[in-house]
């Protein structure tokens, strides 16, 4: 997993440089053109994607606590369950977008294509846990 993300973090390195508070008050996403501002605005999709995936693990984890308190001490085990299985799934969605990175390496998009990838993987699993807590 400390492989992953630090090539993670060596892949996304370029990225960062772009990301300064006066640039997010001139970029267009919607009809962003630059390589840089393709890579900034992709990043911002995935920062929100996180967010909201933080927020439903969060629920998540509320709801797997609610669970476990109406079981037995000895049948317990829902928020472990869901720990474990979130811990799981970043290794995925890290190393899944490391690979779908690839395709695009030493590039100046491959930090796009990564953010995106983060992005949809991180939408889809919010979606999962908020699901999971029927919110």
């Amino acid at each position: 997993m400390k492989t992953a993300f630090c090539l993670l973090a060596l892949l996304l390195a370029p990225s960062l440089a772009v990301s300064t508070p006066a640039m997010a008050q001139e970029v267009d996403c919607e009809a962003a053109q630059t390589q840089n501002d393709l890579n900034w605005c992709a990043k911002q999709e995935w920062l929100m994607a996180d967010a909201d995936l933080n927020e439903a693990y969060a629920a998540a984890m509320a709801f797997m606590a609610e669970i476990d308190a109406s079981l037995p001490a000895e049948e317990q085990g829902a928020k472990a369950a869901l720990r474990a299985a979130q811990r799981a799934w970043v290794t995925v969605r890290d190393e899944s977008c490391a690979a779908e990175g690839y395709v695009n390496y030493g590039g100046s998009m491959q930090p796009m294509v990564i953010y995106g990838c983060s992005a949809r993987m991180s939408a889809a699993r919010a979606e999962e846990l908020w699901n999971m807590t029927g919110e």
